[in-house]
């Protein structure tokens, strides 16, 4: 009899007595009763930015070209994701569009049966090139990061981004029917002072700002308290300039983690506020993230992985991705455990996991 194979790599485990058994069409659902719907997907851990909150000062160690899931084999994972009830796909890097034939990438999901919607996350770099092929391939929306609207204070954030073209890629991708969202990590002594000068910018263009508070991976050396915008001080700045705040009554939290907030005097104009640390929301977490060597990773907080890449290429079939699927999302954690002093925090980058 052939024995399923098992999970290649993890460290946190399910329960006691779980089986391991789960059959297509079957929602994933973890211990603490969450839903799955929304798979992360970095298809690259390299970025052509280097932002300063994101990549170590010493650099980080990059996958060797074999070492990452071929487009087949990311369309075969991602295939029975969509078995198992995942309708919404996010790729991320580093950058996705550093990756050769990323608009193919994009096109073979987006056919996968099962899947509704194809995103990404970009620093908007090769947005303005990229924008109406990525629109005619399939891709629903993109978050772009946009930090600061200081053309120096951007290159020195981003170790050389040019701030005029990631805005000439938000108007491209805008142009071409793409749902934007822009997002800025909230840094105190960086950006503090424009938070309400982004979300202008944002509501000029009929946009949706997000603010994301500064979260400590790289096991805690890119992250200081000191740093630290709250969800509450994010909203201060906004309403100090704008007027009174109120909770957007559209729950965009299905489908991500903000959570959203509008003007009392011109509820047309929302922003977002993703707070890690300060307003967790690990409760309502639907998510997973895959990495681009495959390993799958049940929270962004803990180091626990499964190579679901290592499942495939050693001959398993689709019953034991399942089954490495299952074991994984039953042993994701109640919630992260971040830290303000850094202590514990995973040893993975965010340039490997996009967020």
């Amino acid at each position: 009899m052939r024995r399923p194979l098992l999970p290649v790599v993890v460290d946190a485990g399910p329960p006691a007595g779980f089986d391991g058994k789960l059959t297509p069409g079957e929602a994933l659902r973890d211990r603490f009763a969450r839903s799955i719907r929304y798979l992360r997907v970095s298809v690259t851990d390299r970025c052509n930015f280097a932002c300063t909150y994101c990549v170590p000062d010493d650099g980080v160690e990059h996958k060797r070209k074999a070492e990452l899931c071929t487009f087949e084999e990311l369309e075969r994972i991602v295939a029975v994701f969509a078995d198992l009830g995942v309708r919404r796909l996010r790729l991320t890097g580093g950058e996705p569009t550093v990756r050769a034939g990323f608009v193919e990438l994009v096109a073979r999901l987006r056919r996968v049966p099962g899947i509704g919607e194809v995103v990404m996350t970009t620093n908007g770099h090769r947005l303005a090139e990229l924008a109406g092929p990525l629109a005619a391939a399939g891709l629903a929306g993109a978050n772009v990061s946009i930090d600061t609207l200081d053309p120096t204070r951007f290159a020195e954030l981003t170790s050389g981004g040019d701030l005029a073209r990631v805005v000439d890629g938000i108007d491209a991708a805008s142009a071409a029917g793409l749902a934007i969202k822009l997002n800025a990590v909230a840094l105190a002594g960086v950006n503090e002072h424009e938070l309400a000068a982004l979300c202008e910018f944002a509501w000029q263009r009929g946009l949706v700002m997000r603010f994301i508070e500064h979260m400590p991976l790289s096991s805690g050396d890119l992250y200081s308290a000191r740093r630290e915008l709250s969800a509450s001080t994010i909203r201060a700045a906004v309403s100090e300039v704008f007027g009174l705040l109120e909770p957007s009554p559209v729950d965009r939290g299905i489908a991500g983690p903000a959570r959203y907030w509008r003007l009392a005097a011109r509820p047309e104009r929302e922003f977002g506020i993703i707070s890690a640390m300060t307003e967790h929301f690990c409760a309502a977490c639907n998510r997973v993230r895959l990495t681009a060597d495959g390993q799958l990773h049940a929270c962004l907080g803990h180091d626990d992985a499964v190579s679901l890449r290592d499942v495939v290429r050693n001959g398993g079939r689709d019953d034991d991705l399942r089954r490495a699927i299952a074991w994984s999302v039953q042993g994701k954690r109640e919630g992260h455990e971040f830290q303000r002093s850094g202590e514990g925090a995973p040893t993975k980058h965010m340039i490997a996991m996009g967020g």
